[in-house]
């Protein structure tokens, strides 16, 4: 039997530009646009509640730069 992914894991963003929201830290001229055109990424805090995207962000900065990424909960 085949089974999909759960439905979060099938409609998480797999690039920086298809993050819905955030335009404050993604929109050209912001901080992370301004870090990621650079080809350079300082250490970052994301911070806030359980389920807003900190982690997909966090992996999709980390692929778009080439960089490894490591998880610890």
């Amino acid at each position: 039997m085949n089974t999909l992914p759960p439905l979060a894991e099938r409609v998480r963003p797999r690039k920086l530009s298809e993050v819905i929201g955030q335009r404050h830290l993604l929109a050209p001229g912001s901080p992370i646009s301004t870090f990621v055109s650079r080809n350079m990424l300082p250490s970052l805090i994301l911070w806030g509640p359980p389920g807003v995207g900190k982690t997909t962000l966090a992996t999709l900065l980390a692929g778009e730069l080439g960089r490894d990424f490591f998880s610890i909960s």
